[in-house]
């Protein structure tokens, strides 16, 4: 037996064993609430020792339980922290480390696609990764013309990998709702799978990266490497320094904070308005704080690597979700319920008080209502708790809320960026990014015609 279906059956093997343990924590749950103990603290208890198994698991796989723990690991803001804290340092590797291909697999796929004398394109390569994730590695190298770049290659069978994790991970979704309040996590394993296919095609990344590569390349603060060389399972583009934004999250100063927040929430609106493509991996492992901003060399802008998942938005983000937010900040409840049921988010079976819809949409979007608003892991937690609580009217309208598909990737991104926001704990403008750059937020003011002027 070769070394990949080994490593197949191993990971299948222990995903499959998952949902045993989960049963048994389960089971451990009930014992305790038979004694007496209260179900809060049990409940406590059982996210953790659920948090153990799955990240211990997934630390040590690639293919889809990587790119699920990748996805996961953005909300860890929601965890009650003494969940969290234990494993903050587990979910961050889960976000750009991974264990890597052997040297003479990488030298045998750059042999099959760029050819015997692959070695004479480049002036160095480093056979050690710089950084090994769900579908592939990066290596650092030397282009032939002198240039520093990142070579990307695909891991051999990467795309059987990651469905049959995915597979596996989705047989057990539902025992992972402890872990997560208020988040289903069986839609987003489904959203991954049917991003696979587009992920795994390096030749729509490479269009996807150039296209922002080329849209942002005079931008004072955002930085996108430009493509260098792409072909089946190679993707070669500029090399990138930087810090890391987990290491900003862990380590960073809070004007580092509050600058990277910023460039992200900026990233987040403005990318679909100027490229007409949405990032859609927004978990900190793809980002980089550089210095020497528009300010001076103690400025820093953000680098953003890693299109291998967009959604494309010709017209941008759509104007309803701009209009809507508009709308809930001035409190405007039965218009939002009408462009709510036009849009499909509710169901036509369905009749709802617009006013407890407005009251269930406001305190989530509190952070565009002010000029400056603080995302805390408290404040994430504290919205968590309130659609996950089963007591709460929210719980019970959240329920009968409807997420159209067309809107499915967009709310993960945007869901996944304030969770990124609420790790670096930044306070951001975002009300200045959404005017700038979000369609329906402000209302256009009709221009005066000529006999008027």
């Amino acid at each position: 037996m070769s070394d990949l279906p080994r490593k197949a059956v191993t990971r299948t093997a222990k995903l499959a064993a998952l949902p045993i343990g989960f049963a048994g924590r389960a089971t451990w749950g009930l014992g305790k609430r038979i004694v007496g103990e209260s179900a809060e603290l049990v409940g406590r208890e059982l996210q953790q020792r659920t948090a153990e198994q799955l990240f211990k698991v997934l630390g040590e796989l690639k293919g889809g339980a990587m790119k699920f723990g990748q996805a996961l690991s953005v909300f860890e803001s929601a965890l009650p922290e003494e969940v969290a804290g234990p494993y903050r340092a587990a979910l961050t590797k889960l976000q750009e480390a991974a264990p890597p291909m052997p040297t003479r697999t990488v030298h045998k796929v750059l042999e099959e696609r760029l050819g015997e004398d692959w070695q004479e394109l480049f002036e160095e390569f480093e056979d050690k990764p710089s950084a090994a994730a769900s579908i592939g590695q990066v290596h650092h190298a030397v282009w032939h013309d002198g240039r520093e770049v990142a070579v990307k290659v695909q891991y051999p069978g990467a795309g059987d990998a990651l469905l049959s994790d995915l597979n596996q991970l989705s047989r057990f979704a539902r025992l992972l709702g402890p872990l997560i309040p208020g988040m289903d996590i069986k839609p987003l394993i489904a959203e991954l799978k049917d991003r696979v296919s587009e992920e795994l095609d390096y030749g729509l990344e490479a269009q996807a990266q150039q296209a922002h590569a080329e849209e942002f390349a005079d931008d004072p603060d955002v930085v996108v490497p430009a493509v260098v060389h792409q072909c089946e399972q190679i993707l070669i583009t500029e090399w990138m320094e930087g810090v890391p934004l987990s290491e900003v999250i862990s380590e960073g100063t809070q004007d580092q904070r509050d600058r990277a927040g910023q460039l992200l929430a900026r990233f987040l609106f403005s990318g679909p308005a100027r490229t007409g493509l949405l990032h859609a991996d927004p978990h900190p492992g793809n980002f980089r704080l550089l210095p020497g901003g528009p300010h001076g060399a103690d400025d820093w802008r953000l680098g953003v690597l890693d299109f291998g998942t967009v959604d494309r938005l010709p017209g941008g983000l759509p104007t309803p979700i701009g209009e809507s937010l508009r709308m809930t900040l001035d409190g405007e409840a039965e218009a939002v319920y009408e462009l709510l049921c036009l849009e499909g988010f509710v169901k036509e079976s369905i009749e709802l008080d617009p006013d407890a819809v407005l009251d269930y949409l406001r305190p989530i979007i509190e952070p565009a209502l002010r000029d400056e608003f603080t995302f805390t892991r408290g404040w994430m937690r504290s919205q968590a708790a309130r659609i996950a609580d089963i007591r709460s009217p929210a719980y019970q309208l959240g329920k009968q809320l409807n997420l159209p598909p067309a809107y499915l990737l967009i709310h993960r991104v945007t869901l996944s960026t304030i969770g990124v926001l609420c790790q670096l704990g930044a306070t951001v403008r975002l009300r200045a990014e959404l005017e700038e750059w979000l369609p329906g937020f402000v209302v256009e003011e009709p221009e005066e015609s000529v006999a008027e002027a």
